[in-house]
């Protein structure tokens, strides 16, 4: 390692101390000894794992997100098929078989965290694709309606565990520096994700294989590759070893046997944790969170319309334009397209700007010089809405829908990357609460269920109209206020000091 890399190393350590003080424990008793890593250059921290080990992780957890999210809508184009054959009738029921996974996403949270917390990110990422596998075979043994909303919900809550847990472990493993393209890769999974699957389930329809079959190879490559990133977790398991070796040291068998505790272990994590942390903090950290409140809204109204478009575009491109199931589904590729473009950019450019507004600042980084990706998107997104659903409406060449939905995918994605890694670096220990994955999800289930009704009453062109109009009152301020007054609102944040 170079001089430099060693400085800007020693650089982004003083940085995160400042900006992200780490609450630890004290004691005057002498037999307590505080385990902790053994100095800022420990190389079992995460944060100083070499690059490889680091990228590593995150392409696992990219994939463990990207499997799922495809599974969740790989089901839409076939919707109507699958409805033929189940005797399924109304649309609502139709859009319930594709939303109902959105809704595990919602619930899976409310558990992952916690025990992301308590056994570690590695173990509880991987249980929870092993348990979304089974219910996602079990989906293509379905033999009925109910079978099937039963099967996909539970496959939900099994994929929800990365979704939760994949921002903690970017943020277990790098400095605010460092996070942007992690992040954008990262982000990339949730809504490309979404976005892939119903161009393949247009060609392999009710067919539940092609996704197993891929989540079985990246589970073998996660059992492989992805190790433990939580720093709680790896300083219990250091505290047990040194434990271990002072009991087999006959010297130090007396009755003054030293008590080893880590930094963090300020309250004990076992299943009554687990249930009160599952049950109260994702609630609490919401109400309590002015910060939480803002993105988590617009967050969720992003996921929700995502959805929406998800199953609202078979009908478009059937009905109106009167495409097969199978080149409907390419036009899948259009959301997907706008999302990679804007993540390749955004990978290119958030950590730029971040040190941009850092050196001008003394040095000092805040988590606000994220905030400026926010602006563009809040005008991509509207303005594609609006794009498609006129162009929809009045029957324009079916390109001109496509570019809105173009823009659409890149305003999603430059939120969802900002927002993401915004709430990593200001809640750092607490990035795997479930407050705002859960919102965003119910958003995701709720928003389907009422498009149709929607878009029959008011058409197209006016229906994403007033959802631009939302977007824009939630999305436009949401980057100012964050500028001129997140550092004050953080200041009194109890959540927020913790990291």
């Amino acid at each position: 390692m170079t001089k430099s890399s060693v400085a800007h190393n020693a650089g982004m350590r003083a940085s995160e101390k400042e900006s992200s003080p780490t609450q630890t424990l004290s004691s005057s008793d002498p037999k307590v000894i505080i385990v902790d890593w053994d100095g800022p250059n420990d190389p079992k921290n995460p944060k100083n794992w070499p690059n490889k080990r680091k990228w590593a992780a995150t392409l696992i957890v990219a994939l463990f997100t990207f499997v799922s999210p495809v599974a969740s809508s790989m089901i839409a184009p076939g919707s109507q098929q699958v409805g033929d054959e189940f005797g399924v009738t109304t649309r609502i029921e139709l859009d319930m078989i594709t939303s109902i996974f959105v809704l595990g996403f919602a619930i899976g949270p409310l558990l992952m965290g916690p025990l992301s917390e308590i056994y570690g990110r590695s173990r509880t990422v991987q249980l929870g694709n092993l348990f979304f596998l089974v219910w996602n075979v079990a989906c293509g043994f379905a033999q009925n309606q109910t079978q099937l909303i039963v099967f996909r919900f539970f496959a939900g809550v099994g994929g929800s565990a990365p979704l939760t847990i994949g921002g903690a472990v970017i943020g277990d493993t790098f400095f605010p520096e460092e996070r942007g393209m992690a992040m954008a890769t990262y982000a990339l999974g949730p809504m490309v994700g979404p976005a892939a699957g119903p161009v393949i389930g247009a060609w392999i329809v009710q067919r539940f294989w092609a996704t197993s079959i891929f989540d079985v190879a990246v589970q073998i490559m996660g059992a492989i590759l992805l190790q433990e990133t939580f720093a709680p977790v790896l300083l219990e398991r250091k505290a047990r070893k040194m434990a271990q070796s002072a009991r087999s040291d006959p010297e130090k068998v007396s009755s003054q046997e030293p008590i080893f505790h880590t930094v963090y272990e300020n309250e004990t994590r076992d299943w009554k944790y687990i249930v009160k942390i599952a049950l109260v903090r994702p609630f609490a950290l919401f109400i309590r969170e002015p910060i939480l409140q803002l993105l988590g809204v617009y967050l969720a109204f992003i996921y929700g319309m995502f959805y929406l478009f998800i199953t609202t575009m078979p009908e478009i491109f059937t009905n109106i334009y009167h495409e097969s199931v199978g080149i409907m589904g390419l036009n899948y590729f259009a959301l997907g397209l706008g999302m990679v473009f804007a993540s390749w950019v955004n990978s290119k450019t958030m950590d730029r700007i971040y040190i941009h507004f850092k050196n001008k600042n003394g040095g000092i980084g805040e988590p606000e010089y994220r905030v400026p990706t926010i602006i563009p998107a809040s005008i991509f997104f509207p303005v594609g809405m609006i794009m498609a659903g006129w162009a929809a409406q009045t029957h324009v060449h079916w390109i001109v829908v496509d570019i809105g939905l173009f823009l659409v995918g890149a305003g999603m994605i430059l939120a969802f990357q900002a927002i993401q890694i915004y709430i990593v670096d200001v809640f750092t220990l607490y990035a795997a609460s479930a407050a705002v994955a859960c919102l965003r999800s119910l958003a995701g289930f709720g928003f389907p269920l009422f498009a149709d009704a929607m878009f029959h009453r008011l058409g197209y062109g006016k229906g994403c109209t007033i959802l631009a109009c939302l977007g824009i009152a939630v999305g436009c301020p949401a980057p100012w206020v964050l500028w001129y007054y997140g550092k004050r609102i953080r200041g009194s944040s109890k959540f927020a000091r913790k990291t």
